[in-house]
C-alpha cells in the first residue's frame, strides 16, 4: 500500500502525476451542464440541448430512475438514479465486451430533482467519483471545478460545498470497504440495476 506521501498514478490518464504536470491538457471553463428527464414523453434532453428518447423512466421516494440505449464503441446502455438527498446522480454504463472492467459506478455530485410536474432537472458540479467495490474511490473533475470557479461560472460558497459533498462521498465509501451499495444502504438508499 503506498503511503500518505507516495505519488500515486493519475485517476484520468493512468501516468504519473510529475509525468502529467505541463502535459494535461487545459480544461475549458464552462457553466454547469444542465439536463432534463421528462417522465410523461419518457425523454432526456442533454447539455446540449439534444432529446433523446429513454427506455424506462420512473420516480421512487428518493430519487428518479432512468435507462436508455445508446450508440458508443465502449458501452451500449446507461442507467442513473438521481437522488436529491444525496445531491448524487449514481450511473452504471454497461460496457461492450473487450471494455468491460467490472462494476464501476458514476457518482456525480450536483443538484438533482424535480422541477415541474412529471419533470426531472439535473445541474452537474463538475465532480464524480468514480468507485468499483473493494478498490479506493477516485474522484475527478476536480480541475473542471476549479477552472469554472476562476472563470466566474461557479461560486466559491457552491465550489466549497461540491469539494465538501465529493469528499464526504469518498470517505462514506471507504469506511463501507469500498463498497457503493452497502454506503448507499447507511444512507437508506437501495438501489436497483440490471
Amino acid at each position: 500500500m503506498a503511503g500518505l506521501f507516495t505519488p500515486q498514478r493519475n485517476s484520468t490518464n493512468g501516468t504519473h502525476p510529475r509525468q502529467a504536470i505541463g502535459n494535461t491538457p487545459s480544461v475549458s471553463p464552462h457553466r454547469p451542464r444542465l439536463e432534463y428527464f421528462n417522465l410523461a414523453d419518457l425523454s432526456w434532453t442533454d447539455y446540449r440541448g439534444f432529446l433523446h428518447p429513454v427506455e424506462r423512466i420512473h420516480a421512487e421516494p428518493f430519487g428518479l430512475y432512468v435507462e436508455r440505449t445508446v450508440d458508443n464503441p465502449r458501452y451500449h446502455y446507461i442507467e442513473s438514479w438521481l437522488l436529491p438527498e444525496l445531491t448524487l446522480r449514481a450511473t452504471v454504463y454497461h460496457l461492450r465486451p473487450g471494455h468491460d472492467r467490472g462494476q464501476t459506478y458514476y457518482l456525480d455530485i450536483g443538484e438533482y430533482g424535480p422541477c415541474e410536474a412529471k419533470k426531472w432537472r439535473a445541474e452537474s458540479h463538475y465532480l464524480h467519483v468514480v468507485a468499483r467495490r473493494g478498490q479506493v474511490p477516485e474522484l475527478v473533475g476536480i480541475d473542471e471545478l476549479l477552472t469554472a470557479h476562476a472563470a466566474g461560472h461557479f461560486d466559491t460558497d457552491r465550489t466549497h460545498r461540491a469539494i465538501e459533498r465529493a469528499a464526504a462521498v469518498v470517505d462514506g465509501i471507504a469506511g463501507c470497504d469500498h463498497d457503493v451499495d452497502r454506503w448507499l444502504a447507511t444512507k437508506g438508499v437501495t438501489l436497483s440495476w440490471l
